[in-house]
């Protein structure tokens, strides 16, 4: 791409402007919710500010509405007089985000907001340095410093600028934390000769991350998978399958697993049962019928509505087997092939990880993209392809979102049946979400080179 419209302008620049904007657009949320029929603010934060309200006032008798006691149910956190944030019924989280949103509820309401668009800003800044530290001096070995902070410039704008990044944190989605935590794991995970005690550091805000939200586990693999390439010899796939059982690798995992059991046992201790079931027993055996970006809803949706037929494919859809095999081969073994082709080659493959689990996920809304578009500014130095091809699959991808958001106003909003509808506008965004994983397979280069690629007339994405 041509960076000539940023050529003046420095990253800190970039990063001033990202905060006025998110500051002024929490602000307008305020505005909007007090005036509007459809708020701004997503549902979402309305039940972490509640979790975070029932965990700081305990309640040790039933309700009026017939409700139990709002205790933590951990010895701990009976022990201390804790309140309980699975008490609010759709809370499905980690203790650790209801602690970090408390103060919504003795300093101000819109805390949570800046503290979402607070870790965007962080994202960026990470994306800004893996960029000159180890992806730009691959991908474009002859440039010059004033280039490659030209170029890191723009790519980590591609984040911090992007809208539907700065929208889902500043209407109050906390996936920005998630995202902090795992390309704060990737940034250690790619520090240039790294020691023993940098790949600890990473195992431990592995764990961390997965226990902030279970998915970041696939990422493991494609470490492990590094490691085993980074201590063999050469290209052997011999010594490569040996090393994924080597000591370092082992270590990695009991680090990493450690800490993830460490923080679930605490927060078992605190608050019992509830957290065990809501953070991680729920989701296997969900079945969201609600309509969403997933093709699964409506066969879902069906066996909902008819419990007592028993018909081989409505036993299938309940079965938490239906999607996760398939999104579990590939996450996990796109992780374990393109893992074995070293550290630098990171980006890519926790995108392709990222990319084959969302799109494959039984359930997916529009917060699950950004697990996948985080990672994007850091691989695109390394795609090939035309213009024309990157302009198709940009407008390709948001067309088959707006098609399906249509519907799903008309059904959600307007009432109309036309649920077949959505669901056929799910099915094609299924297949392009395939098409561009496997076109973003195809354009990425391996090589540091791209003479070859130029002499045949093709461009940077």
């Amino acid at each position: 791409m041509k960076l000539s419209s940023l050529q003046n302008v420095s990253f800190r620049t970039v990063i001033i402007l990202s905060i006025l904007l998110r500051v002024a657009l929490v602000f307008y949320s305020e505005w909007h919710d007090k005036h509007a029929v459809v708020k701004y603010t997503d549902i979402d934060y309305r039940v972490f500010t509640d979790a975070a309200r029932f965990l700081l006032q305990p309640n040790g008798s039933t309700s009026d509405d017939g409700r139990g006691k709002n205790i933590a149910q951990g010895a701990l956190g009976k022990y201390f007089g804790f309140g309980d944030p699975y008490y609010c019924e759709t809370y499905r989280y980690t203790p650790l985000l209801a602690l970090v949103m408390t103060p919504n509820i003795f300093l101000h309401p819109t805390f949570g907001k800046y503290l979402f668009s607070a870790c965007d800003i962080l994202v960026g800044v990470l994306i800004y340095k893996l960029l000159l530290a180890t992806v730009l001096p691959n991908t474009s070995p002859g440039s010059t410093n004033a280039e490659r902070e030209r170029q890191a410039t723009f790519y980590a704008s591609l984040h911090l600028l992007n809208p539907m990044v700065f929208s889902i944190s500043t209407r109050g989605s906390s996936e920005s934390t998630l995202g902090a935590l795992v390309i704060g794991t990737l940034y250690l995970a790619m520090r240039p000769g790294k020691s023993q005690r940098d790949w600890d550091k990473t195992a431990i805000m592995l764990g961390i991350a997965t226990h902030w939200k279970i998915y970041p586990l696939i990422y493991g693999v494609s470490l492990v998978s590094v490691m085993a390439f980074e201590s063999g010899s050469g290209y052997s796939f011999k010594s490569w399958s040996r090393n994924l059982a080597s000591r370092q690798a082992i270590r990695f995992t009991i680090i990493s697993a450690g800490t993830f059991m460490l923080l679930n046992g605490i927060m078992y201790l605190f608050w019992g049962h509830p957290f065990l079931y809501e953070t991680y027993l729920y989701h296997i055996h969900r079945l969201d019928h609600q309509h969403n970006f997933s093709p699964y809803w409506l066969p879902m949706k069906l066996a909902y509505e008819h419990p007592r037929k028993s018909a081989l494919w409505q036993r299938f859809m309940k079965s938490p087997f239906a999607s996760f095999l398939p999104q579990m081969a590939l996450s996990l073994g796109s992780g374990l092939v393109y893992g074995a082709r070293g550290t630098r080659h990171l980006p890519f493959t926790w995108f392709v990880q990222t990319a084959w689990f969302v799109t494959l996920n039984k359930v997916c809304t529009s917060q699950y993209f950004l697990w996948y578009l985080t990672i994007l500014p850091l691989i695109l130095p390394s795609l090939l392809a035309s213009r024309s091809k990157a302009v198709v699959m940009i407008a390709l991808w948001a067309s088959a979102q707006a098609a399906w958001l249509k519907f799903a106003y008309d059904l959600e909003f307007l009432k109309q049946d036309v649920q077949y509808r959505v669901w056929a506008c799910s099915v094609l965004f299924f297949i392009v979400n395939c098409w561009e994983i496997w076109e973003i397979v195809r354009a990425y280069q391996w090589t540091s080179s791209k003479d070859e690629e130029r002499r045949e007339g093709r461009r940077d994405i």
